[in-house]
C-alpha cells in the first residue's frame, strides 16, 4: 500500500504553537521533507525528535517530488514541513501535493499557524473576504502588473514582504491604490511582536524615519465597493439600455433576467429599465 503524505504546520515564532498532533506524526513518518534542514534542525532536537529529513525547497522541488512521490508509492509515509508556518502556502509545497494528488497517494494536512490568518485576524479590518498575494515578484514589469490589478480589489489583501524592501514596497502600493488603511504586522507571535495599525502614507513616513526590522506581513483595505460601483455604475451608462440589455440576452439570460441585472447595474428599477425600452 502507498504512503500518506502528512502536510505538517511549524510555529511562525513561538515554539508552543506546534500542535500535540504535528509533534507525534513527525515522530512517526519514515522521512521528514523540509524546506531548510539546518533550519528545521533546531525544531526537530527542540522536541526530540529524531526521523531522517530531507530537503525540498523552490530549486529542487520538481525532481525532488519525484523522488519523494516514488517513496510514498513504496509505502513510506512523509511529513512535509516548511521554515515556518503551512506548507504549499507561497511555497513549493503546492507542486508537491499536486504531485501526490495526480499519483493516487493520500494526502492530509495538519492545521496549525499560518502568517496570513495571524495578521489578518490581528489586522482590525475587514476577514470576510481576503486575497492573498504573499511575496510580490521582484521583477518591476510583473511587480506593476500585480498591483495594477489590485486597485480595483474589493477584498482585503495580504502581502509578505522582507524588512529591507518594506518602505519601497509601501511607496508603490501609495501610489498604486491611494492612501488606503493598512496593517503592518512584524515578528509575529515572538517577543517583539507589533501590529501597527495607520494608512500607506503615514506608514511611508513612519518606516522612512524608522528602520523596519523582521520579516512584515502587510494587511490592506480593499477599494470601498460603493466607489467600485459608483465608477461602474458610469461606465455601463456609457451603452444605451438596448446594447446593454444586449449584453446579457448574448450571454443566454432570458429578458426579464437581463432587465434585472441591467437595473443592478445602473442603480435603478426595473421598472424604469421596462419604460426605457418601451
Amino acid at each position: 500500500m502507498a504512503g500518506t503524505l502528512y502536510l505538517c504546520a511549524t510555529p511562525i515564532g513561538n515554539l508552543e504553537d506546534i500542535t500535540m498532533r504535528v509533534i507525534r506524526t513527525l515522530k512517526e513518518v519514515d522521512l521528514i521533507a523540509a524546506e531548510d534542514t539546518r533550519n528545521s534542525i533546531k525544531l526537530l532536537n527542540h522536541f526530540e525528535i529524531e526521523t531522517p529529513m530531507t530537503s525540498y525547497h523552490e530549486f529542487n522541488k520538481i525532481e525532488k517530488a519525484k523522488l519523494l512521490v516514488q517513496k510514498l508509492l513504496d509505502g513510506q509515509n512523509i511529513a512535509l514541513i516548511t521554515d515556518a508556518g503551512t506548507p504549499a502556502i507561497s511555497d513549493p509545497g503546492e507542486d508537491l501535493v499536486r504531485m501526490a494528488h495526480e499519483a493516487g497517494i493520500t494526502v492530509t494536512s495538519l492545521p496549525g499557524a499560518c502568517a496570513c490568518i495571524t495578521a489578518l485576524t490581528l489586522s482590525g479590518l475587514a476577514t470576510r473576504r481576503f486575497a492573498f498575494e504573499a511575496f510580490l515578484p521582484s521583477e518591476k514589469k510583473e511587480k506593476k502588473q500585480i498591483l495594477d490589478s489590485l486597485v480595483n480589489e474589493t477584498r482585503t489583501m495580504i502581502i509578505y514582504e522582507a524588512p529591507h524592501r518594506l518602505l519601497r514596497t509601501l511607496q508603490e502600493l501609495a501610489e498604486t491604490l491611494g492612501n488606503r488603511r493598512i496593517t503592518v504586522c512584524r515578528e509575529l507571535t515572538k517577543k517583539h511582536e507589533t501590529v501597527f495599525l495607520t494608512t500607506l502614507d503615514e506608514a511611508v513616513a513612519y518606516y522612512s524615519e524608522n528602520e523596519p526590522k523582521g520579516e512584515c506581513v502587510m494587511v490592506i483595505e480593499g477599494k470601498s465597493f460603493d466607489t467600485l460601483k459608483t465608477e461602474d455604475r458610469e461606465e455601463w451608462k456609457k451603452l444605451s439600455v438596448e446594447e446593454h440589455m444586449e449584453h446579457y440576452l448574448s450571454q443566454g439570460m432570458d429578458k426579464k433576467e437581463a432587465m434585472k441585472a441591467v437595473a443592478k447595474d445602473r442603480g435603478v428599477s426595473k421598472q424604469e429599465i421596462y419604460k426605457q425600452l418601451l
